[in-house]
């Protein structure tokens, strides 16, 4: 695929706008051609294909395939959705992008990542956080030995969106009725994180609380991670409580990270400081990132990183089977804190 993709997506929920306009812009730079969009609300489609000139409208997923010669699908659509999509691309030999949540469990996604094997398909899991800007710049910081021997990373989250029965009803409502939420839709991005930057998990231990009744879900937890390494990290997510930032879904929170030689800090702007060891004042680290739509325009980094691997081979990250050991993280993440004990990766299998 070294010429331009032919690009086709499926829904038109609140955060698919950041899929379409990152699309739109690879579009005008002739790095892809939009080519179809699928959505069951005909209406909603048509008013998404109007804005980003798409071609062709359908409400059939799989009579779209069939109809519009596409190379690769964009599925941003509910996780109950995505078992079905994925493999009508893969039977077609179309390359597939799926949001997360990947699939509502963890049997129904090594099922899916078989027969995505077995098929010989190329799908990756729309996993944004990494490519957040501030995380590979923490992550060559770290590399280049800045704070020396890593021992520890830190995450707060603290989006202060969860307060009261209106919590997530203006964006996402569909949040409040999910079983299991915080973990298996928002630290699952941390999880991700959290490998990328210090190494693969060993072992986990957790505890999870719901503290907005409104809601069916936990909305609050601290885990614990044990790194293959020796080095340990920390989540500490509550969704009521918030940071100091302008835009408090920009980092979702603050990150520390602390070495031998010192200590990396993430702020809620976008802004990392290293404070040397036995240093108390701080340096600000500069980098360039784009603040365009969401959390870094890391949307749009994230299809793109993709888009470069489908057509020049470069290397991926984030295909289905990759994302399977996030999934793992997660899954011994709810049953430590379903039973009160650590839980070691390898009972999680495979």
């Amino acid at each position: 695929m070294s010429g331009r993709l032919r690009v086709a997506t499926a829904g038109c929920g609140y955060f698919s706008q950041f899929h379409y306009n990152g699309w739109k812009r690879m579009a005008d730079a002739g790095e892809i051609e939009l080519v179809a969009i699928c959505n069951r609300t005909r209406d909603k489609a048509e008013e998404f294909a109007e804005v980003y000139g798409i071609p062709e409208v359908f409400e059939d997923f799989e009579m779209m395939l069939d109809s519009v010669d596409v190379d690769l699908v964009d599925v941003i659509t509910p996780p109950e959705t995505h078992s079905a999509k994925i493999r009508a691309a893969v039977e077609r030999s179309v390359a597939a992008i799926c949001q997360k949540p990947f699939t509502p469990s963890l049997g129904e996604a090594e099922s899916l990542v078989a027969d995505i094997t077995a098929d010989g398909g190329r799908v990756f899991v729309h996993e944004d956080f990494r490519f957040q800007p501030w995380y590979p710049k923490l992550k060559s910081l770290i590399d280049e030995g800045v704070i020396g021997d890593p021992y520890e990373i830190h995450f707060w989250l603290r989006p202060g969106d969860g307060q009261g029965p209106e919590a997530y009803l203006d964006r996402q409502p569909y949040f409040q009725k999910m079983p299991r939420f915080l973990v298996f839709e928002t630290a699952i991005h941390l999880i991700d994180t959290f490998r990328y930057m210090f190494g693969e998990v060993a072992s986990v231990y957790a505890d999870l609380k719901r503290l907005n009744p409104a809601i069916a879900g936990e909305d609050a937890a601290i885990i614990l991670f044990n790194f293959e390494n020796g080095r340990r990290g920390v989540f500490d997510g509550n969704r009521l409580a918030d940071h100091a930032a302008e835009d408090r879904r920009l980092a979702m929170g603050e990150m520390r990270i602390e070495g031998s030689g010192g200590t990396l800090t993430l702020n809620g702007y976008g802004t990392i400081r290293l404070r040397r060891f036995g240093s108390n004042s701080e340096d600000e680290a500069p980098f360039d990132w784009n603040d365009t739509d969401y959390a870094g325009d890391c949307v749009y980094l994230t299809n793109r990183h993709i888009v470069e691997h489908l057509r020049r081979g470069t290397p991926v990250v984030n295909t289905a089977a990759q994302y399977l050991t996030n999934l793992r993280i997660k899954e011994a993440v709810y049953r430590s804190s379903e039973t009160g004990s650590r839980v070691d990766l390898e009972a999680v299998g495979p």
